[in-house]
């Protein structure tokens, strides 16, 4: 089983990961919908 500490280290990477990706997906909507528009 996993320690106490790399139950800790796998939630901060964990919650890294996810703010990364809550952030990330808008702005690659935003591009994508720019590059969209670009193109038509």
């Amino acid at each position: 089983m996993a320690s106490a500490n790399d139950m800790k280290a796998a939630n901060a990477t964990y919650a890294g990961f996810i703010n990364m990706i809550k952030y990330s997906i808008p702005v690659i909507a935003v591009i994508t919908a720019f590059v969209v528009l670009i193109i038509q």
